[in-house]
């Protein structure tokens, strides 16, 4: 979906009547004045007759404007609905000589579908910032009679592989990657995240997102139909369109068969006492108008949507996306969970997790011992603790040799020390020893790190080490000149929010945590023992996962799979709820999980559960009141203890209820 697709489509129903609001304001606002007009006039001897009539006549105009509309749409398609059930009763208090009592019915029906209106806008306005967020013009770098220039173009017509550029303050069109420049990006529109992201040169960013103080060129990786934006906007779009099977049940049983039910009841209620036990006609048609009146499932109808619709937005403000309302009854429902280890529950990227100086670091030359700079904080998955002057000098020696290095592993030392306040020592003749490590001469030491085999004296106890890290499924580097000074273990960080989420969880009410993961039982042991997560299954193929999966579902009944959306996508397509961690960019997991954590904050799972079982409680608190309140009307209505102005007030007043219980999920609490 590209952006003129976006602007230019077709509105959907709510949106068209949510475009009709300020007219149902102002028709409805008319309904109640000539209906006070109306009254007001009948105790008026010199307006005689007419003049209530016409004054109730324009009230029942105004009020009954759009329900008159729907009413003829569904006849059209030989259907009844709430609207038709509505009309025929004001219709027929006019027949019986109660126009008051028609156009009350007639303003209250008008106001509760004005303020379901309005409620229901407020639920779509948030999910439509999602499609107001598409830039038009995106300014790109091209080639003008060899000259280079920027041009302004439609966002459309920006080709991948395109250079774009976007200044301070500016909304960025499109995803890519930063090639030049820096900035703090807002990427809350995407990820809900409140706190900017630092971005610089091979940094990812996203179309939709603002750009903070600094000039960005961004190299663009997809097509504008394909951004992440678009994408989400054409998943809300399908999610609007997908009905949870609870509301797919009122839509079928209170819809078509209901009305058509409540039209033959309410024939019999008249049919019976004028033709059979003798009443008269205005008594027999007034009783049989009131029970149509409160029979009307108006509230029943909107109590689940109005909850579902709420529920939709809140998350989607808070970076959780969920693919329809089916999905949030799922969640609810969830007895069991399952995480995938990398990039679920540990960050996805090696670091530094253990540096360890042989012989107390004794052999470290004393240039090495320097102070590194303490006013830099650990980083959140910090797991060496407090250094030691050797371990900082062993870190620094390491760090001097791999500045120069492009290896992931040379990366991941680098950004380990300057996490920690330790930077990297000038350092000459850099040279990548290709499958074993580098070298480099720093302060004047020829120093070398990496495999073992680069080492001319590595005894056992040496290698013993190296056997305790490899087992935990660390990789080991030694660090050092012809001997080796020391090792550094770098592995996969676990999250640190990663055991508070398993506690959650369970406080939350799921019965079980699982761990799913193909690294080996010693690694997955330890993880699992570290989380407290109540099961373990290691050294898993993707389709040993999907069989896992399957036993807990035969098991738990309803089983949500946690997962990175790429490596993961048979699991979670598999698992009752498939839930993507991070899935900003991430386009399998678009396609195979049914709820999405935009940012790449675990701890939102809890609150994504609680929220879900919040969602499921207040549909239930709406059904229940909006049946007990008919059933209870109906019964009165039927032995005639309630007239019609009662009737109507008790039938628009439950409506109302619903919708503003409905819209307490607006604010979200998880």
């Amino acid at each position: 979906m590209n952006a003129n697709e976006i602007n230019k489509r077709k509105p959907t129903p709510e949106e068209e009547k949510l475009a009709a609001l300020p007219w149902m304001i102002r028709l409805t606002a008319l309904c109640l004045i000539t209906l006070i007009a109306g009254w007001i006039s009948e105790g008026i001897d010199a307006f005689g007759a007419a003049v209530p009539w016409i004054l109730y006549g324009i009230s029942y105009f105004s009020g009954g404007y759009y329900s008159v509309q729907a009413a003829y749409d569904s006849l059209k398609q030989r259907l009844f609905d709430v609207n038709f059930l509505m009309i025929i009763a004001a219709i027929g208090a006019a027949i019986v000589g109660q126009p008051k009592e028609g156009a009350i019915l007639m303003f209250l029906f008008s106001l509760s579908n004005t303020l379901e209106t309005y409620a229901m806008g407020r639920t779509f306005t948030s999910i439509r910032a999602l499609l107001d967020m598409t830039l038009k013009i995106a300014r790109v770098k091209r080639n003008d009679n060899g000259e280079n220039k920027i041009v302004e173009v439609p966002v459309d017509e920006v080709r991948r592989g395109e250079i774009v550029t976007v200044r301070p303050g500016e909304q960025i069109p499109n995803d890519g990657v930063v090639i030049r420049g820096e900035s703090a990006v807002n990427e809350a529109s995407i990820t809900g995240e409140s706190m900017p992201s630092e971005k610089s040169r091979g940094s990812k960013v996203f179309a939709g997102t603002i750009n903070g103080n600094g000039m960005l060129d961004i190299r663009v990786t997809v097509e504008a139909e394909d951004s992440t934006l678009a994408r989400i906007v054409k998943m809300v779009e399908e999610a609007r369109e997908r009905k949870a099977k609870s509301q797919d049940f009122t839509d079928r049983v209170l819809g078509q068969y209901y009305a058509m039910s409540v039209v033959g009841i309410t024939l019999l209620v008249f049919a019976i006492p004028y033709l059979l036990m003798g009443w008269n006609f205005g008594d027999a048609f007034y009783r049989a108008i009131t029970l149509m009146v409160v029979a009307s499932p108006c509230a029943l109808v909107i109590s689940i949507p109005a909850a579902l619709l709420s529920a939709l937005a809140s998350s989607a403000r808070s970076g959780v996306l969920y693919k329809g309302g089916a999905y949030i009854e799922q969640a609810s429902i969830v007895r069991a969970v399952a995480f995938d280890k990398t990039g679920t529950l540990t960050t996805g990227r090696p670091g530094v997790v253990a540096v360890i100086p042989f012989t107390n670091g004794s052999n470290i030359p004393k240039e090495f011992f320097i102070e590194r700079k303490n006013d830099i904080p650990p980083p959140p998955d910090d797991q060496l603790g407090e250094l030691s002057r050797e371990q900082i000098a062993l870190l620094t020696a390491a760090v001097s040799v791999e500045h120069s290095s492009e290896h992931p592993l040379a990366k991941a030392i680098v950004r380990g020390g300057e996490e920690r306040g330790i930077f990297a020592i000038e350092s000459d003749n850099f040279e990548a020893a290709t499958g074993l490590g580098a070298r480099a001469t720093v302060n004047g030491f020829k120093l070398q790190i990496g495999r073992k085999s680069l080492f001319s004296n590595v005894n056992g106890e040496i290698t013993e080490q190296i056997r305790i890290h490899e087992e935990q499924g660390r990789t080991v580097v030694l660090i050092g000149d012809d001997e080796p000074w020391g090792i550094i273990a770098i592995a996969d960080t676990v999250r640190e929010e990663a055991k508070h989420v398993v506690k959650k969880l369970k406080q939350a009410g799921v019965e079980k945590v699982v761990l799913l993961t193909g690294d080996n039982k010693q690694v997955a042991k330890k993880l699992g023992d570290d989380l407290g997560v109540d099961e373990v299954f290691p050294e898993l193929l993707p389709q040993e996962k999907v069989e896992t999966i399957e036993k807990l579902k035969k098991e738990f009944g309803s089983v949500a799979m946690v997962g990175d959306g790429i490596n993961d996508a048979p699991a979670l397509a598999t698992a009752n709820l498939g839930i993507a961690m991070g899935a900003a960019g991430t386009d399998v997991a678009l396609e195979s999980a049914d709820v999405l954590l935009m940012s790449d904050d675990l701890s939102r799972l809890p609150g994504v559960l609680r929220e879900a079982r919040r969602t499921r409680r207040v549909v239930r608190q709406n059904l229940t009141f909006a049946f007990v309140v008919m059933v209870s009307l109906m019964i009165l209505a039927l032995f005639g203890e309630i007239t019609l102005p009662v009737g109507v007030i008790g039938h628009e007043g439950s409506t109302l209820i619903v919708v503003a219980n409905g819209l307490r999920l607006l604010v979200r609490r998880g």
